[in-house]
C-alpha cells in the first residue's frame, strides 16, 4: 500500500518565496498525515503560466534557489513537486522528485502545448525520456499536464515497469473541460491500463481559472473525483498495487464512478459560477485591490456581476453607483435601489445630466446641422465612464466593466464608456448565459430581482430603446456566434445549419470589424474553449474578407 497526499493548492505565479512557504506547510501536513509521497500541481514553484517571466535571469536564478531550499528541508517523505529548469541554453518546465534531501530525478515535460492559451513552446524544449521511481518496492512514473493528451509517454512509461503514473497538472477551467479530461483518461486507460493520480491546480491567474477537481482512475477505468470546483484541498489517497486500486482517503468502501457519472453529477452553471466567483476574488486580491466598483444600471449584466463581486469579496467590500440620465426608466431606478439593499451593499445615485449637458453645449458648434444619432448615445456612456474611474482614482477601488460576449462580439459597447474597468467578469458569458447564471444564482438565496431578469434588454441611451432594435434576438445571436467564435464555422456552413443568410453575415461584420475594440477591452474569466484574448487572436487590420460582407456594426464607438 503506497499512501499519496495531493496538494490541490493555488500557487501564484512570480510568489516563488510564499509558494516555497505554501509547499512547506502542505509537506508537514502530509507528513503528519502519515503519506508516503505528496504530489504538487504544474509549475507549483513558480506558479503556471509564469509566460515572459522565465525570459528573465534573475527570475529562473530565483527558482532554483526556492527549490534548492525546498531540497534541502525535505526528509521523511517523497516530494514530487513542479517548477522551470533551466540547463545552458534550454528551460524546461519540470518535476524533481525529492527524498531525504537529495533529488532523485527531473522529469522534464515531452508533449508541450502550443495552441488556445498555451504557447509552451515560446519557452520550454521538450524532455525525451520517462522517469521511474520506485516507492515502497514499487515503482511509480512522473507525466506532467498535456503528457497524458496523447498517446506516448503513458506507454513508455508502462513499457518501463511502472505500476502507477502521479500527473502534475495546471489545466485551466473552461465549460466543457470535466469531459475533455475524461475522455482523455478513458484513452490512457485503453492504451496502457495503469491507474494514474491527477493533481491539479487552483486558482485564477489573469482570464484563466484552474479548477483543480483532482483525481484517481483505478487499474479498472473506474474513477474517485474532488467534486468541489476550485476548492483547495490537501487530500489523502491510497493506491493498493495488487489491485491497482486508487481511493481517496475515507471513501474506499463507496463505488467508484465511471466517466459518465461523474459528468451526470456536474451542474455546468453551478460549476461556471463558481469558476466567475474564483477567478474575479484571485485576479481583485492578487494585484492588491480591497474593492470593487460597479456601475449599476438595473439591468442583467450589471445585476449578475453585482451578484458576482459580493459572492468573491463580500459586500462590505462592494460600491455600486447608478447614474441615471434623461433615459433613465423608473423601473430601473427602482431595480437597482432593490438590489444594492437585497445584497446589503452601499450604494449612491449620480446624475449624468449636467456633464451630458455640458458636453452637447461644448459640441453644439460643432454638430450644427446634424441630428441626433449614435454619437449622443455614446458621450452618455462616457461620463458614466468618467464618473467610475474618478470614484475609482478617489478611492482605490476597482472599476468592474458589466459587458457580456455577446456585447463585445457585435461592438454593441461603448470604447471609454461601458467597457470602462480594470477586469471583466462575465467578458466571457454570451447573453443567454448571464440569464442562465442569474437564474442559478437566485436558486442559492436570492440575489437579484426577478424583475430585472424578466424585462427586456435595454441600453436606455435613447427613447424606447430595446437592444433587439439592433440585434437579432440573442437566443438566435448567441448561437450564430457560437458557431462563428467559437467553432471557427465559416458563413455557408452557419447557413447550411438553417440560419438566414443576410443575418449570419450581418453578425460576421460586426464581429470582425470590432475586434479594435475588445482588443482595448479588460481582461475577464475565461470559461468556454474560445474566449477573446488569449483564445482567439485575430488581427485589427486585415485583407482577408471572406467572411465579412455586410453593413457597417451597430451601436458605433
Amino acid at each position: 500500500m503506497i499512501s499519496i497526499a495531493l496538494a490541490q493548492q493555488d500557487f501564484p505565479v512570480g510568489d516563488m518565496d510564499g509558494n516555497l512557504a505554501r509547499a512547506q506547510q502542505s509537506i508537514a501536513s502530509a507528513i503528519a498525515s502519515q503519506a508516503d509521497i505528496i504530489l504538487f500541481p504544474e509549475m507549483a514553484l513558480s506558479g503556471y503560466p509564469p509566460e515572459d517571466l522565465v525570459l528573465r535571469p534573475g527570475f529562473m536564478a530565483h527558482c532554483h534557489s526556492v527549490l534548492e531550499t525546498l531540497v534541502e528541508s525535505v526528509h521523511g517523505i517523497d516530494v514530487v513537486i513542479g517548477h522551470p529548469w533551466q540547463s545552458g541554453s534550454e528551460r524546461f518546465n519540470a518535476v524533481s522528485w525529492i527524498r531525504d534531501g537529495k533529488v532523485l530525478g527531473r522529469y522534464f515535460k515531452q508533449v508541450l502545448p502550443n495552441y488556445a492559451v498555451f504557447d509552451e513552446h515560446r519557452y520550454f524544449a521538450a524532455g525525451t525520456e520517462p522517469l521511474l521511481v520506485e516507492l515502497n518496492g514499487h515503482k511509480l512514473a512522473v507525466l506532467i499536464c498535456e503528457d497524458t493528451w496523447v498517446p506516448g509517454p503513458a506507454s513508455v512509461a508502462q513499457a518501463a515497469g511502472a505500476e502507477l503514473i502521479l500527473v502534475a497538472n495546471a489545466s485551466p477551467y473552461a465549460q466543457t473541460k470535466l469531459a475533455d479530461r475524461l475522455a482523455m483518461f478513458n484513452s490512457r486507460h485503453q492504451d496502457c491500463g495503469l491507474p494514474m493520480v491527477y493533481c491539479n491546480l487552483v486558482g485564477g491567474q489573469d482570464e484563466l481559472v484552474f479548477d483543480g477537481r483532482s483525481m484517481l482512475m483505478s487499474a479498472d477505468g473506474h474513477f474517485s473525483m474532488l467534486a468541489e470546483t476550485c476548492s483547495q484541498a490537501l487530500v489523502m489517497a491510497t493506491f493498493l498495487p495488487a489491485t491497482g486500486e486508487l481511493y481517496f482517503e475515507g471513501h474506499q468502501h463507496e463505488p467508484q464512478a465511471t466517466g459518465e457519472a461523474l459528468l451526470a453529477q456536474q451542474d455546468s452553471n453551478a460549476c461556471i459560477y463558481t469558476a466567475l466567483v474564483r477567478g474575479l476574488r484571485d485576479y481583485i486580491v492578487k494585484n492588491g485591490f480591497s474593492d470593487i466598483l460597479i456601475g449599476l444600471s438595473g439591468g442583467i449584466d450589471s445585476a449578475l456581476t453585482l451578484a458576482l463581486a459580493v459572492d468573491a469579496l463580500g459586500p462590505a467590500h462592494v460600491h455600486a453607483v447608478m447614474m441615471p440620465s434623461r433615459h433613465t426608466s423608473d423601473l430601473s431606478l427602482e431595480l437597482a435601489r432593490q438590489q444594492a439593499e437585497m445584497l446589503k451593499i452601499a450604494y449612491q445615485e449620480i446624475s449624468i445630466e449636467p456633464a451630458f449637458e455640458a458636453l452637447l453645449g461644448s459640441l453644439e458648434v460643432s454638430f450644427e446641422g446634424c441630428s441626433a444619432d449614435v454619437t449622443e448615445e455614446n458621450l452618455q456612456a462616457r461620463v458614466r465612464g468618467n464618473l467610475l474611474m474618478a470614484l475609482s482614482n478617489k478611492f482605490g477601488w476597482m472599476v468592474l466593466a458589466t459587458g457580456n460576449k455577446s456585447e463585445l462580439a457585435v461592438g454593441y459597447s461603448t470604447i471609454y464608456g461601458d467597457m470602462c474597468g480594470g477586469f471583466s467578469p462575465i467578458k466571457d458569458c454570451f447573453k443567454t448565459r448571464v440569464y442562465e447564471l442569474s437564474n442559478y444564482r437566485n436558486t442559492v438565496s436570492a440575489a437579484i430581482p426577478q424583475a430585472v431578469i424578466e424585462r427586456p434588454p435595454s441600453a436606455e441611451l435613447a427613447p424606447q430603446q430595446l437592444d433587439q432594435d439592433r440585434l437579432p434576438p440573442y437566443e438566435l445571436l448567441d448561437q450564430i456566434l457560437y458557431h462563428y467564435i467559437e467553432q471557427d464555422w465559416s458563413i455557408s456552413k452557419i447557413v447550411a445549419d438553417g440560419f438566414a443568410e443576410e443575418t449570419v453575415r450581418r453578425v460576421a461584420a460586426m464581429v470582425i470589424r470590432n475586434e479594435y475594440k475588445r482588443r482595448q477591452g479588460a481582461p475577464g474569466v475565461r470559461v468556454t474553449s474560445r474566449a477573446f484574448g488569449r483564445d482567439r487572436r485575430y488581427p485589427i487590420t486585415s485583407g482577408w474578407h471572406e467572411d465579412t460582407a455586410g453593413p457597417p456594426p451597430s451601436g458605433g464607438s
